[in-house]
């Protein structure tokens, strides 16, 4: 189902882009011919020069910009019609309004009237030519929803009354919102057969996570009766790292509710068990951000960075950038870069973390790790898309399965892109033991509670003022 979403979304993006190029050389022959021509009369001479030829390329490339950053192709299967043509409205109207006070009201016109024509003229093309497509894509996409051609690989967590009854809703509804049930996994660990046979059983809860990756789950449907209230948690922090929707019966919102937020009214009524998002024109700028700025980094300092390998090279044997393993977004692995800071082969006795006074580290990899310099290649990851500027601090699989035993909402961390710095890191630093770790957790679930580009800002101004005063270890 995600390779089907990419695809729509790409429909959706091509739609409006030369739906926006048609509008706009319709609005530029609008100007030409019953503005221009009647203002300079015999004068008038009709030419599609360089401006036009720009425009049928800057002007799209701008509208697009403006409807990503709202939304308009994330999660493009799950989207209601109605509220698609309000948002197409307001979106229309700012980009048009920018455009206006940019490109067009220094034109020449022989009345001021001519400015509300233009204006009107170049709302209704634009709306027109990019809703009337975007439209017929998410009609044609919702039939087939409704008609199960398409849907949802979907999951059920229950095996008594409540499952049962979920299930025969889902098979009733006149207007399906796209669930296609591949299996059930139950509590207790056992197949009663409730479903007849119709849904196969997947095996316990226990293992979900494992069950709903081997399965591409798209959306799991929590089914639990009263008295397996006490386990929502637990599947809730075996999910929330998983790209996957997670939702429940309305009946368990008093477990749920400070997370739910409704679904589609004309289907089951189910709970969207959701988490605070970074908004969307946010996350594209922090994205853009990460771009820009590990590239600048790694730009301004390459004389310090090729500095830095000579003398790591000099300072002892061993590799100039070390390499790990770690768990990202979505608790998928990649390999993160540093400087070395260490003797060759300082964890041959297994995983060690650093620690104040380490006798592995080098007297040049004290001073790098003290001012942060070994963390310089991460800018790499950056570019890669492995990490963000800013996010929790990326862990090895060893600890990470020490850390959930303690504390199972580790796994919430993993909903985001890993970063250079974190909240937690400016107020403690590096981490010293498990223990640590999970005091550096709180920090980081207070950043995914109330994450945004300003407290991103913040987290970066103060990282700065710790690697100008060497606080590092």
């Amino acid at each position: 189902m995600k390779k089907i979403a990419r695809r729509v979304s790409v429909s959706y993006f091509v739609a409006d882009f030369f739906g926006s190029s048609v509008a706009w050389s319709l609005f530029y022959l609008y100007r030409k011919y019953f503005i221009e021509n009647r203002l300079y009369g015999e004068y008038f001479e009709m030419e599609l020069g360089y401006k036009f030829w720009l425009g049928i390329f800057l002007i799209p490339l701008f509208f697009v910009t403006v409807y990503a950053a709202t939304g308009f192709y994330s999660d493009p299967l799950r989207r209601s019609r109605l509220h698609e043509a309000g948002k197409s409205l307001l979106v229309t109207t700012i980009g048009v309004v920018v455009l206006f006070f940019v490109l067009i009201l220094d034109d020449a016109v022989g009345h001021y009237s001519t400015y509300y024509r233009s204006f009107l003229m170049l709302f209704i093309l634009e709306f027109a030519f990019t809703w009337i497509p975007r439209l017929l894509i998410t009609t044609g996409i919702s039939h087939k929803i409704h008609r199960r051609e398409i849907g949802f690989r979907t999951l059920i967590v229950g095996s008594n009354g409540k499952a049962k009854k979920l299930y025969t809703d889902i098979l009733k509804e006149k207007k399906t919102a796209g669930n296609l049930i591949t299996g059930y996994v139950s509590i207790n660990g056992e197949a009663n057969g409730l479903f007849g046979g119709d849904v196969p059983y997947l095996g316990s809860a226990d293992g979900i996570a494992e069950i709903t990756e081997r399965e591409e789950i798209d959306e799991v449907i929590v089914a639990l009766e009263e008295n397996e209230y006490e386990t929502v948690n637990d599947l809730v922090n075996a999910l929330c790292h998983l790209d996957v929707i997670v939702k429940a019966v309305p009946s368990m919102h008093n477990v749920i509710s400070r997370h739910a937020e409704a679904g589609p009214i004309y289907a089951t009524p189910l709970l969207l068990v959701s988490y605070k998002k970074m908004p969307v024109w946010q996350s594209m700028l922090k994205q853009i951000l990460d771009y820009l700025v590990a590239a600048t980094v790694l730009v301004v300092l390459s004389p310090l960075i090729i500095f830095l390998a000579i003398m790591i090279r000099l300072s002892g044997p061993g590799p100039v950038i070390f390499t790990q393993e770690r768990i990202g977004k979505y608790g998928r692995p990649f390999k993160i870069y540093k400087f070395r800071s260490m003797e060759e082969d300082a964890e041959h006795e297994g995983p060690q973390l650093a620690v104040e006074g380490d006798a592995r580290i080098t007297p040049l990899g004290r001073f790098m790790r003290r001012h942060r310099l070994d963390e310089i290649p991460n800018f790499i990851n950056v570019l890669r898309g492995e990490m963000s500027l800013v996010g929790p601090r990326p862990e090895r699989s060893h600890y990470i399965e020490q850390i959930i035993l303690k504390a199972p909402q580790f796994n919430r961390i993993l909903s985001v892109k890993p970063g250079i710095t974190c909240w937690g890191q400016v107020k403690l630093g590096y981490a010293s033991d498990v223990d640590m770790m999970l005091e550096r957790l709180d920090y980081d679930l207070l950043y995914l509670e109330n994450i945004s580009l300003y407290l991103d800002m913040k987290i970066l101004f103060y990282t700065l003022g710790t690697i100008l005063r060497g606080k590092g270890i």
